[in-house]
């Protein structure tokens, strides 16, 4: 009988251990910078998840679909039960790379198939939640940066300019009370059948906004999505964008 309760003791370790997952620690308000990530299919990321990708950074964190701030692995994105390999994680494990003396929180929000006319409905779904759990993330730490891809779907090159500034205001008013919180988009992959018009007003555009920039993906491999050795360099690529926008020399002394 001793045995057989040794044994039951045994099996229980792991099982406990398993479901007794500790939160990850918060740094303070000041070292935890937070990273909004929004626009469509290509930012949530639709890669294959490999190995690597299964690799957390101790200092990157992501808020999981239950508002909960965990280790960052991918997927990250759950807005479709194919999201996979997104730019979001190695633009976090870059960024924290860049500046140790501080943790990288991302707030996944994007939704593939999403158009712009869809996200800047200020009664929508798309931006309540992102809004909802962006202010949320606010709470523990300070909005950073916003993130944002898309345009494979809805408006056209020709009427999306305006339509995206006017967003990128109010985005920055709701969220940051008018202060230019960097902004960095990008360009669509070479394969997107709209990508011909769309990716040169993309560039064009990014300068007439202030604090944006607009990372150009020409030559990285996809077709409508782009593969998830593509997303890994469009993450260094958004995270190099950023740091050159921020420019936080004080957190790197």
């Amino acid at each position: 009988m001793i045995k057989f309760l040794a044994c039951l003791c045994c099996l229980a370790v792991p099982l406990t251990s398993g479901l007794a997952q500790e939160e990850p620690v918060l740094p303070d308000q000041d070292h935890f910078l937070i990273f909004l990530l929004i626009g469509q299919s290509n930012m949530a990321g639709r890669g294959k998840v490999e190995d690597q990708d299964r690799q957390a950074h101790p200092r990157v964190l992501t808020l999981s679909k239950d508002d909960a701030w965990i280790p960052a692995i991918d997927p990250i994105h759950f807005d479709k039960s194919k999201a996979g390999v997104g730019l979001g994680l190695t633009f976090g494990k870059t960024v924290a790379e860049a500046l140790p003396g501080y943790h990288i929180g991302l707030v996944p929000c994007a939704v593939g198939g999403t158009s712009l006319t869809a996200w800047i409905d200020p009664n929508g779904k798309l931006l309540s939640e992102a809004y909802r759990r962006c202010k949320l993330a606010q709470g523990k730490g300070k909005l950073a940066g916003i993130l944002w891809h898309q345009g494979e779907s809805g408006p056209t090159a020709a009427v999306y300019p305006a339509m995206f500034t006017s967003f990128a205001e109010q985005l920055r008013k709701d969220l940051a009370g008018g202060k230019p919180v960097p902004l960095v988009i990008g360009t669509l992959s070479d394969g997107c059948p709209v990508a011909k018009t769309m990716n040169p007003m993309l560039l064009a555009l990014a300068p007439t906004i202030p604090a944006t920039s607009c990372v150009d993906t020409a030559g990285l491999a996809g077709d409508l999505h782009f593969t998830n050795t593509s997303l890994r360099q469009m993450g260094q690529r958004y995270a190099a964008a950023w740091l050159t926008l921020a420019k936080p020399e004080a957190a790197t002394k």
